[in-house]
């Protein structure tokens, strides 16, 4: 779009994009993506479900020196998740007590 403008482009203003990250986290997160969800009635979305966990690093063959890097980006993803879902099962809950 900046080039059909005739501008140049601001890179500390792009988006970043799935080239930028280094290959570990991609792998990271399709390892956080693989894993199943957790919920609870009245709780909503609890954690992830870590049952397979190593047989899913076996498969994307995550070397024994990155297996905590990687444990890492699934924690951080999962508690970024269930925050968000914290938040709107209360914007739900809120919303529902001032129908009353």
């Amino acid at each position: 779009m900046c080039e059909q403008m005739g501008e140049e482009p601001d890179w500390d203003k792009c988006p970043v994009d799935w080239e930028d990250f280094p290959e570990i986290v991609i792998t990271g997160m399709n390892v956080y993506n693989t894993l199943g969800n957790r919920m609870a009635e009245g709780m909503g979305y609890i954690g992830k479900d870590y049952t397979n966990y190593t047989y899913i690093l076996d498969h994307f063959n995550i070397s024994s020196h990155q297996k905590d890097f990687v444990f890492e980006i699934v924690q951080f993803m999962e508690h970024r998740d269930i925050e968000i879902s914290q938040k709107k099962l209360k914007a739900e809950y809120d919303k529902i007590k001032r129908g009353r």
